[in-house]
């Protein structure tokens, strides 16, 4: 007789018109900037009970291009970031608002923190940042054809700049010494893009050779 235990089906789907959900009874805003909006609410738990939660909204959507050049190499900004008291190297990223095409934004944000313009630029990836506290969702894309022009960063942005094989980045990805979310999800949806036949030949024999 088969004993192997029988796991449970699967469902991803949302299925929010079977399942219980979060009530919001009051709301209030607590703190609104022109990046986030604070909110304090009453709230009834999918079990029934009261409970009070903070929610950070987001004005734009959060952006990420991973700049993946014909030999393998990958363009990185390093920056201090203030949340976290901590020197940061990542990928290029910043925000667009939701009536904005995301595409734009991504072409924009390449363009102002790195010079590089881009021939290509797919979306690979989106997800929620932190669904516990935000509703912040990202969309990431990866950036081929790319050209070198002049950068434009803001008067708060103080970069550095590195060009990197993307297999040293990757290993500095899983030994936690690059931190940024938005950068270890990037790459490791590239990786995975390449081991699965998702890139093109060349692309796929540059980061994995």
């Amino acid at each position: 007789m088969d004993k192997t235990p029988k796991l449970p089906v699967w469902d991803s789907e949302d299925r929010a018109d079977v399942r219980p959900q979060w009530q919001s009874v009051t709301s209030e805003t607590v703190f609104q900037n022109p990046w986030i909006r604070i909110e304090s609410h009453d709230v009834i738990t999918p079990t029934g009970h009261p409970a009070h939660y903070g929610l950070v909204k987001f004005a734009n959507r959060a952006i990420a291009v991973l700049p993946l050049h014909d030999d393998g190499t990958v363009s990185l900004v390093g920056q201090a970031r203030f949340a976290v008291d901590a020197y940061s190297w990542e990928l290029p990223e910043g925000g667009g608002p939701f009536d904005e095409d995301p595409r734009t934004a991504a072409f924009r944000e390449l363009k102002e923190e790195t010079g590089l313009e881009a021939a290509h630029l797919h979306e690979i990836l989106s997800f929620d940042m932190s669904n516990s506290v935000t509703n912040e969702v990202a969309v990431c894309f990866l950036a081929t054809g790319l050209s070198q022009s002049d950068r434009a960063p803001d008067e708060t942005e103080a970069f550095e700049y590195a060009r990197v094989p993307f297999k040293i980045l990757l290993d500095a990805v899983i030994k936690g010494q690059v931190r940024d979310g938005l950068t270890v999800v990037s790459v490791l949806r590239l990786h995975h893009m390449a081991v699965t036949g998702e890139l093109l030949p060349h692309l796929r024999d540059a980061i994995l050779s």
